[in-house]
């Protein structure tokens, strides 16, 4: 494969489908996330780091992938977003909680030496808050 057709190696951008995207931005909004002016009353954009954080109604975005959007079942994948201590987590979970999230595990030290825990956003994608003590 020529290089010029080769994939990119790194994931750009990750898109949320929710049921009600005002009540999913106020909740982004509130952990800090800040919209890319671009982001208008149909979609928003975050740009983060190295990515972008879309969200998008469900509807629509079934719709354009083609799937049912039924919402049922775990859909086998998380997002974790790393924060640089403990207490940093904890004050995260504790944010996350006041903006609408739904406790899934609280955070707590786990097998490989971190320290995380899950939470829901207001559309049930499942987010790990964690420290990594070897980055």
């Amino acid at each position: 494969m020529a290089d010029d057709q080769k994939p990119f190696r790194v994931v750009s951008s990750i898109t949320f489908g929710v049921a009600d995207l005002p009540r999913a931005r106020a909740f982004y909004d509130a952990l800090g996330f800040v919209a890319d002016p671009a982001s208008n009353d149909e979609y928003v954009i975050y740009a983060l780091e190295n990515l972008k954080l879309s969200l998008f109604p469900r509807t629509l975005l079934a719709k354009d992938a083609a799937v049912a959007n039924d919402g049922h079942g775990f859909d086998g994948i998380t997002f974790a977003h790393g924060y640089p201590s403990e207490a940093a987590v904890d004050a995260a979970m504790a944010h996350a909680l006041a903006a609408g999230a739904v406790l899934r595990r609280p955070a707590q030290t786990v097998f490989w030496g971190g320290y995380s825990g899950y939470i829901a956003d207001p559309d049930g994608h499942l987010w790990e808050l964690v420290y990594d003590p070897f980055r």
